[in-house]
């Protein structure tokens, strides 16, 4: 951060002294990421003369990594030249990224001015399901014929580089577009030039389907260390593929998406900063209002058993340890399922092994932690034997259930097709509230005889 705002300082100034070639010469040496951040914290009426200043090379790099906001300034202040040099020089699947985070009036200020061609790409890629393969697909793919040679794959990897996403990996297409299969840019470099490209060509390929979640496609990427994944339609045809920053994308998106689940906050794609007052409010105020009514639960069971509380007012201190205890087990359980259900480590079929699993360390984290607090009751608290042992058997009790049902929750919600993160630490927390109160007003019923 304080490197970004001495270059925004240093941006600036030369800027107020007008040394304009200077500036360009300037930012033609920064990353373009970081060209964009640094146009993020400068002044929103010298956003346009900043970016009219850079490289028309390094224009639409920089454009791309721009946060929305900024974008759609530049764009309502673009002319019809500006809008279609951007267009021209964006990545298909980024033109379609940023069509999708515009309002409707910029938008159709996009469409309008651009090539019949890219208004088609932008709009089929548009009718994918949001969160598919086909959404965060390119259509821009190196395509080679397994009747061509070596050389001639050169020939056209060298004719059209500069259009493609990426040329490392070569995908070999029939003339009605179906994969055949792959050739890597090293093989062609490490092959004589005679070689036809079907005498060469990987045909063991890891493909998508355009409406594979998107989650998915990324862990296939991450499983099989793929810089690049072909997309294939229901006829198996080759329609685009999905590069690996998409990829890290994807996995951000949806690890962002999962933490704040499991915080019990409604997903945003908007960073934090950027998400106004009233929407964070929106984002959070539902999921506190059903939480604040499933904890009236505890409250009820509280005053079922008052009589046993006015015959045991100690009874009482115990409560807030016992439900804080029991929901930081839940907790760590269901965190570990999760987590381990996000990798597909961990499939349905392993419930019971799960479950088996969590109660042996449930047992053993209970009892060590009973027998802690049952010398701190008795020798510090200095509480009744009896007393201590209905404490102690409850805490036992309470992790035990607590990493049940913090293990088996995440698993069944993934199974009926809930997003697993929805199972986290609130709802948890609730549920082994509740129960670790009956145990507790139970136990103490029954051996205090109240």
């Amino acid at each position: 951060m304080e490197d970004t705002r001495i270059q925004v300082e240093e941006v600036m100034e030369l800027l107020k002294e007008r040394k304009f070639s200077e500036l360009r010469s300037r930012l033609s040496e920064i990353q373009p990421i970081d060209v964009a951040q640094i146009l993020g914290e400068v002044p929103e009426e010298k956003l346009l003369i900043l970016y009219r200043i850079l490289p028309k090379e390094d224009a639409a790099d920089v454009f791309t990594e721009m946060e929305p906001e900024e974008q759609e300034t530049l764009i309502r202040a673009f002319n019809e030249r500006e809008i279609q040099e951007i267009l021209e020089e964006m990545y298909i699947d980024d033109a379609v990224d940023l069509v999708e985070e515009m309002p409707a009036v910029v938008v159709n200020k996009i469409l309008r001015h651009a090539s019949p061609e890219t208004r088609k790409e932008i709009n089929e890629l548009l009718k994918y399901p949001e969160d598919s393969a086909g959404s965060v697909m390119t259509t821009e793919y190196m395509s080679l014929k397994s009747d061509m040679t070596v050389a001639d794959a050169f020939e056209r990897i060298r004719r059209n580089a500069d259009e493609k996403e990426d040329i490392y990996t070569c995908y070999v297409v029939s003339p009605q577009r179906m994969l055949e299969g792959t050739v890597s840019l090293k093989d062609l470099f490490l092959t004589s030039k005679d070689t036809l490209i079907g005498d060469l060509m990987e045909t063991n390929i890891i493909s998508v389907n355009t409406l594979d979640d998107q989650e998915e496609v990324a862990k296939q990427m991450a499983k099989y260390n793929l810089t690049t994944i072909p997309v294939v339609d229901k006829e198996k045809r080759l329609v685009g593929i999905v590069t690996v920053d998409d990829a890290i994308d994807v996995i951000q998106e949806e690890n962002t998406e999962d933490i704040e689940m499991m915080a019990a906050i409604t997903p945003t794609d908007k960073p934090y900063i950027d998400t106004g007052l009233f929407e964070t409010y929106k984002k959070r105020i539902p999921w506190l209002l059903l939480l604040m009514i499933s904890a009236t639960f505890t409250g009820a069971i509280i005053t079922k058993y008052e009589s046993a509380l006015g015959a045991y007012v100690i009874l009482t201190a115990y409560i807030p340890m016992l439900m804080d205890t029991g929901g930081n087990a839940g907790s760590q359980a269901s965190v570990s399922i999760i987590r381990g259900l996000s990798l597909d480590e961990i499939q349905f079929s392993d419930v019971f092994r799960v479950q088996g699993k969590e109660l042996m360390v449930a047992v053993l984290c209970g009892f060590t932690l009973a027998l802690a607090n049952f010398f701190k009751l008795i020798f510090i608290d200095r509480v009744g034997t009896i007393i201590a042992l209905v404490v102690c058997m409850t805490l036992l009790f309470t992790v035990v259930v607590a990493k049940f049902v913090g293990c088996s929750l995440p698993i069944l919600a993934k199974r009926i097709g809930f997003d697993p993160a929805v199972m986290a630490s609130p709802f948890i927390t609730t549920i082994v509230d509740a129960i670790s109160l009956i145990i507790y007003f139970q136990l103490a019923s029954h051996i205090l005889h109240i």
